[in-house]
C-alpha cells in the first residue's frame, strides 16, 4: 500500500526560508519521479517542481532559482527547499507520486509567508 507523508511548512516572513519533506512508502522510490504542487485558496492546483528518478528537475517559472527540489532515495524522501519567499507562495502544497495509472497525494501543508 502506498503512503505519501509530509511535514514541514508553517508561518515564515517575506525573505524567509521553509523545508518541506515527503516521505514515501510501498513503492520503489528510487525508480519513482515525485512532483510537488501547490494550490491557494480559490485557485487550481498548480505543479511547483518535480524530479526524476535519475535526478533531472524541472520548476513552474514562478519558483525558478528560489526553490530546490531534491532527493534521498536512502530515505525514500523529496524535499523541497523554499528560499526568499513572497507572500504570493502562500498555499497548501502537495507532494505526489505517479505509479502508472494512479497518483498518490501527501496530506498536504500548509505554508503561510506574512509579515
Amino acid at each position: 500500500q502506498v503512503h505519501i507523508v509530509q511535514s514541514g511548512g508553517g508561518l515564515v516572513q517575506p525573505g524567509g526560508s521553509l523545508r518541506l519533506s515527503c516521505a514515501a512508502s510501498g513503492i520503489v522510490f528510487s525508480r519513482s519521479g515525485m512532483n510537488w504542487y501547490r494550490q491557494a485558496p480559490g485557485k487550481q492546483r498548480d505543479m511547483v517542481a518535480s524530479i526524476t528518478s535519475g535526478g533531472s528537475t524541472n520548476y513552474a517559472d514562478s519558483v525558478k532559482g528560489r526553490f530546490t527540489v531534491s532527493r534521498d532515495n536512502v530515505k525514500n524522501t523529496v524535499y523541497l527547499q523554499m528560499n526568499s519567499l513572497k507572500p504570493e507562495d502562500t498555499a497548501v502544497y502537495y507532494c505526489n507520486v505517479r505509479i502508472e495509472l494512479t497518483t498518490y497525494w501527501g496530506q498536504g501543508t500548509q505554508v503561510t509567508v506574512s509579515s
